[in-house]
């Protein structure tokens, strides 16, 4: 909105041509976004807690858990809050990227909302059923990869992506098989997200890394010199989404100060599935999907725990009459509290290792 208020005045002052400039509306938005979480937080919290909307907490769960029964949840609600007030107000408005994005964030931000409310008026765990929140998720896949085989952002073929550490090699899809790929994308990433966000501030820190990471990224393919000089995708106009992911990451920092361990508030799926989609909604508008699993690798290793878990012990009950485990808990992060880890121990440990993955991502544009 600033862009298109500001900009045509710097006939009038060159002063405002600084809003021509994506890095300084980055820097705009990411700051307005921790504003807008720290600002409001107090109130959406307060507003939460008046309504009564706790957190359930599942009584197979970590024991240390229980004490945390009736913290106010669906604090995602902040968290989109302060992506798209700043994306509205520093991206430009008539960029395809940055309204794609936001449509996603909504969409699923939506969903993850009545997730959550199912669960409180039912006063237990089973919110939404899993194939509704499934066809939720996949729709919207279906949809996103359809719109872009019908109506491509870029020159850049539709059905191709990139692939880590090579910089002449490419996929390229069958555009049928592409669709199902980007629905895949966004089902995972989403529910990974979802799956990891069981610890105080642990998938809101994960995600500000993986957010600011896909925004270097984007501003990166945007720029045509940047991108012929590290021999990647071209991207008109992908620099813009460099805003929505900073943006992002700005709410998820600003949700952490309420959020850190002991959580004032919890993110519930409202966050979680919002989040998580996007981010495999950017990834998929920067072609960068392969990028996505070692930026996001955090998030693939709790998914991929969850996975193991269940198909283990079906397997070995079905064969033995004995269910057993390859973890003590899963997801992950409850593996490691079981084995004697403090729950802040746990939580800082994924950060750095989360941090560790987006600079390995990172280098992986100049090794290729």
């Amino acid at each position: 909105m600033l862009y298109h208020l500001l900009v045509p005045l710097a006939e009038y002052n060159a002063a405002f041509n600084v809003f021509r400039y994506q890095t300084f509306r980055a820097a705009g938005a990411v700051v307005t976004a921790f504003l807008v979480a720290f600002i409001f937080g107090p109130t959406i919290i307060g507003r939460l807690r008046m309504l009564k909307l706790g957190q359930i907490i599942r009584t197979e769960g970590p024991q240390t858990h229980l004490g945390k029964r009736g913290t106010p949840t669906m604090g995602g609600v902040l968290i989109v809050l302060a992506t798209v007030i700043p994306t509205i107000l520093w991206a430009r408005l008539d960029n395809q990227y940055t309204l794609t994005a936001l449509i996603v964030l909504i969409w699923l931000g939506v969903l993850g909302f009545l997730d959550d409310y199912l669960k409180i008026t039912r006063k237990g765990t089973d919110g939404l059923a899993g194939r509704y929140k499934i066809l939720g998720q996949g729709s919207l896949g279906l949809l996103l990869g359809a719109l872009l085989v019908w109506f491509p952002f870029s020159d850049i073929p539709s059905t191709w992506t990139q692939i880590p550490f090579l910089k002449s090699i490419h996929v390229v899809f069958f555009w049928p098989a592409y669709i199902i790929f980007v629905t895949f994308v966004i089902v995972g990433c989403s529910n990974a997200v979802n799956l990891t966000d069981g610890l105080d501030g642990l998938a809101a820190g994960l995600s500000a890394i993986a957010a600011t990471t896909f925004g270097m990224f984007a501003y990166l393919f945007g720029r045509v010199d940047t991108s012929d000089y590290l021999n990647l995708f071209y991207l008109p106009g992908a620099g813009e989404l460099s805003i929505f992911c900073v943006a992002l990451a700005g709410g998820c920092i600003g949700f952490l100060w309420f959020n850190a361990h002991p959580a004032e508030v919890f993110m519930g799926d409202t966050g979680s599935l919002a989040i998580g989609g996007v981010l495999g909604a950017v990834a998929v508008l920067l072609k960068a999907e392969f990028l996505l699993a070692i930026v996001g690798a955090v998030f693939v290793a709790e998914a991929l725990s969850v996975m193991a878990q269940t198909v283990y012990y079906k397997y070995t009950k079905r064969k033995t009459g004995t269910g057993r485990r390859i973890f003590r808990m899963a997801p992950l992060h409850h593996h490691f509290e079981q084995i004697g880890w403090h729950e802040s121990k746990v939580i800082i440990r994924f950060w750095i290792v989360g941090i560790m993955c987006a600079l390995a991502a990172v280098a992986t544009l100049k090794i290729r």
